[in-house]
C-alpha cells in the first residue's frame, strides 16, 4: 500500500466525494473533509473514521485560505488535493441567472484554482504530491442546457495540462476525472430538472447504465498510488462510453 498521506476532499459530504473519502480511509489515508452542511459532513466523518473536518462555504472571500491554513495547523501539511465540490445548473443560456453565473465560477473554478495555489507550496517542500480534479463529462462534449456547467467543466482542462508542465519536476502530478452520468443525489436532480427521463438518458450511454461513485474513488485511489507516478495532465472520462459518439 502506498505510504499514509494526509488528504482533503472537498464536498465530501455525499455523492462522489464522500466514496472516495471512505475509500481512502479504508486504505489507511488521513483523510479530511470539507463541505457547507456542517451536520451532515460531522456525520460522514463520524461514520467513514475520517481525521477531522471542516464545514465551511467555498465561494466566500477569503474562505480557502482559512481551509488551508486551518487543516495544516490541525494535521500537517496536505499532500493529496481532491478538488470534488462542485454547483451544476441547468437552464437555457438566456434563462441563467446572474446569481448563477457567479456562484458557479467561484466554486467550481476560483476555488479549486486558489486551493492549489495554497497547497502546492506544501507539496513542493516535500518534492512530491498529487492533484485530483473531479470534472465531467459535460466539459469535455457539452450538454444542452447546461452550457455554465459545462464552461465551468471545461475549464479543468487546460488547468490540468498547464499545472502538469508546470509542477512536473517538484513531483506533482495533476489529473482530472471526467465522469458521465454517476448514480447520486446530484444526477438524480439533474434528471428531474430536465426534459429527459432515467430511463431516456440510459439509452444515451453505451453501456446502458450509470456510473457507481466507488468506482471514481477507486481511480481516484490509483491516481494517489506510486503506480500513477507517470500519469499527469490527463483528463480520463470515466462515462460508460458516452463519450466515444
Amino acid at each position: 500500500m502506498t505510504e499514509s498521506k494526509n488528504i482533503l476532499v472537498t464536498g465530501a459530504s455525499r455523492g462522489i466525494g464522500k466514496s472516495i473519502a471512505s475509500l481512502l480511509v479504508k486504505e489507511g489515508h488521513n483523510v479530511f473533509l470539507t463541505a457547507r452542511n456542517k451536520d451532515l459532513l460531522k456525520k460522514v466523518c463520524h461514520d467513514i473514521g475520517a481525521k477531522g473536518y471542516f464545514a465551511i462555504d467555498l465561494s466566500e472571500n477569503g474562505a480557502v485560505e482559512k481551509l488551508v491554513k486551518l487543516t495544516a495547523a490541525a494535521y500537517g501539511d496536505i499532500e493529496v488535493l481532491v478538488n470534488n465540490a462542485g454547483l451544476y445548473v441547468y437552464s437555457p443560456v438566456e434563462q441563467v441567472k446572474e446569481t448563477d453565473i457567479l456562484d458557479l465560477l467561484s466554486v467550481n473554478i476560483k476555488a479549486p484554482y486558489e486551493l492549489i495555489k495554497y497547497i502546492v507550496p506544501m507539496m513542493k517542500k516535500k518534492k512530491w504530491g498529487r492533484i485530483i480534479n473531479i470534472g465531467s463529462i459535460s466539459g469535455v462534449i457539452g450538454e444542452a442546457n447546461a452550457s455554465l456547467y459545462s464552461l465551468t467543466k471545461s475549464a479543468f482542462l487546460g488547468m490540468t495540462k498547464s499545472l502538469a508542465l508546470e509542477l512536473a519536476a517538484d513531483g506533482i502530478t495533476v489529473n482530472t476525472i471526467n465522469p458521465g452520468w454517476v448514480d447520486t443525489e446530484m444526477a438524480e436532480t439533474s434528471v428531474n430538472d430536465s426534459a429527459f427521463s432515467y430511463e431516456e438518458n440510459l439509452e444515451t450511454i453505451p453501456q446502458r447504465r450509470y456510473i457507481d461513485p466507488d468506482e471514481i474513488a477507486s481511480l481516484v485511489r490509483y491516481l494517489i498510488s506510486d503506480d500513477s507516478k507517470g500519469l499527469t495532465g490527463q483528463a480520463i472520462s470515466l462515462c460508460a462510453g458516452l463519450s466515444c459518439g
